[in-house]
């Protein structure tokens, strides 16, 4: 795994959808290493910061770093598209409904963009996959299709595919908010893992359980702003605005 200090810093992040503000000149800079939970109300701009980052929604003003690369909105200051590919590389993204390709079995799901993007041979791909399956604890499911797992097997595969690609770290959107309480713990499990080994991990979440036990900092997005910064602890029980004590109890009780 991939280590390597890669510090992600966001500037003056400004997103819209038309007359909607999403993102309102976000600023935020994220260790290499930290697991950050991103909290907060449907709508308040999670996910598309997480877009963003990865380069799947374009941005309308500011700019992300990540290492050495910088992404503006001029495409043309993106070096047509090398920019986004290689922040794709840096970090993974996992998404809440899988995006399993449904004719390929588990293990050409997770040998596909390796040998595709970058350049693996066959059996070299193929001894990565099933090292990264087994480490997901899917190993005799390599011959099975999509439709036959469970959603906490397929987000698991999910994972697998994502960390076959050897980024430094991942984005991980809602990824189990589609899933009953023991599959959650399945795929949580596993994200407690790379947490351990000292991945950086950016997650949209709304299980505020596994923000308080596993993340290093959580951030609260409301109305396209992050209204509360800090350790899990300041954050979840001692929230310093009306609207994040709003949220809080909406949540928790």
């Amino acid at each position: 795994m991939p280590n390597g200090e890669l510090e992600i810093s966001i500037r003056d992040l400004t997103k819209r959808f038309g007359d909607r503000l999403i993102l309102d000149r976000i600023n935020l800079t994220i260790q290499s290493g930290q697991t950050v939970a991103l909290i907060g109300p449907s709508g308040g701009g999670k996910s598309t910061l997480l877009r963003c980052l990865n380069g799947l929604t374009q941005f309308d003003d500011g700019e992300i770093r990540v290492g050495a690369h910088t992404l503006r909105p001029d495409r043309r200051a993106n070096g047509g598209g090398a920019v986004v590919h290689q922040l794709r590389r840096l970090f993974g993204m996992v998404f809440q409904d899988f995006q399993l390709f449904p004719h390929l079995s588990v293990l050409a799901n997770v040998i596909e963009a390796p040998r595709l993007v970058l350049g693996l041979d066959h059996d070299a791909a193929v001894e990565r996959a099933r090292k990264l399956l087994k480490r997901v604890g899917l190993a005799e499911h390599e011959n099975a299709w999509p439709q036959q797992l469970s959603g906490g097997q397929k987000q698991r595969v999910a994972i697998a595919r994502a960390l076959a690609m050897e980024p430094r770290g991942l984005l991980c959107d809602e990824i189990t908010s589609a899933l009953d309480p023991e599959l959650k713990n399945e795929v949580l499990a596993v994200l407690e893992d790379l947490k351990r080994e000292g991945m950086t991990l950016l997650m949209v979440t709304h299980e505020i359980g596994f923000a308080r036990r596993a993340a290093d900092r959580v951030l609260l997005l409301a109305d396209g702003k992050i209204i509360e910064d800090g350790l899990p602890a300041e954050v979840l029980d001692q929230p310093k605005t009306p609207r994040a004590r709003a949220f809080l109890r909406s949540v928790l009780g």
